[in-house]
């Protein structure tokens, strides 16, 4: 039953809500961190480890270092490429974003940036420099090479070692989705800014694996009588507005695009799942 409810399912993989605005600077120590608690500042090519912190007493739905032993493990499969197609078309959208905004941006940051997917689609007159953080060593050694002078960074998304108003352009794709503190991210996001900086990002939108998640839930019914979640929660779109606007955005853009993804079966919906490192 559940292989026949998911033949041939489209938009198991889709939803991707891309979100931007503007940084309006709120007043110091809003959010994790003040400038004292920055560990780095972007000054040279080598590349910083920096570990995240727990904060005392938060709820936390994700392994954090279950993720980066899971994206570090894809990272050194013979063909990481081959399942990177999702992450390639996401990249260039939000790299579209950054050529619609008529100005260059001298020092930008890229949030989860995996093998590069951004940063392969954007240009030296754009962005002159870009620093590129993700939480998994192994992506950044394999990073994608690129036209525009590049730092990497291993660090957890949710604790940015970066000092307030430090970038004039952060970027984000299909990562966020996996921290355990969106709100915080966003917070975290917002501090490294500058006044005038801009965020253009891409995550899994509320109804990504839809057909998926209820082919599991109504045989798990039918079987046990009952199910437990096999999917990862994903924000819903009409909640990001409010969200950035939380964490001292303004001039907000958020909007949808839908991507069809048709397999034959479930076990292949599960191998390309397991390879992308994206649930």
């Amino acid at each position: 039953m559940v292989a026949a409810a998911v033949r041939g399912a489209a938009r198991a993989l889709g939803g991707a809500a891309a979100v931007g605005g503007g940084a309006a600077r709120a007043p110091r120590g809003w959010g994790w961190g003040g400038s004292s608690r920055r560990l780095w500042a972007p000054s040279g090519p080598a590349a910083a480890v920096v570990r995240s912190p727990a904060a005392p007493g938060a709820l936390s739905p994700f392994d954090r270092q279950l993720k980066r032993k899971q994206k570090n493990w894809a990272a050194l499969q013979p063909e990481p490429a081959k399942c990177d197609y999702l992450r390639e078309e996401v990249g260039g959208r939000v790299a579209d974003r950054v050529f619609d905004i008529t100005r260059a941006f001298p020092l930008a940051l890229d949030v989860g940036s995996g093998r590069g997917y951004i940063a392969q689609h954007l240009t030296k007159e754009t962005v002159e420099k870009l620093i590129q953080v993700d939480i998994a060593e192994n992506a950044l050694k394999n990073a994608r090479e690129t036209e525009i002078p590049t730092v990497n960074v291993v660090a957890d998304e949710e604790f940015l070692p970066f000092k307030e108003d430090t970038f004039d352009l952060v970027v984000s794709s299909l990562s966020l989705h996996w921290v355990n503190d969106l709100p915080r991210a966003f917070r975290e996001i917002h501090q490294v800014l500058k006044p005038d900086g801009v965020f253009i990002g891409a995550m899994f939108g509320g109804d990504t694996l839809y057909e998926l998640r209820c082919s599991l839930q109504l045989a798990e019914l039918e079987r046990e009588g009952g199910f437990s979640p096999h999917v990862s929660p994903f924000t819903a779109v009409s909640d990001l507005g409010h969200l950035l606007s939380r964490a001292g955005f303004n001039t907000l853009t958020v909007d949808t695009d839908e991507i069809q993804v048709n397999y034959p079966g479930l076990f292949q919906v599960m191998e390309d799942l397991q390879a992308k490192t994206y649930f």
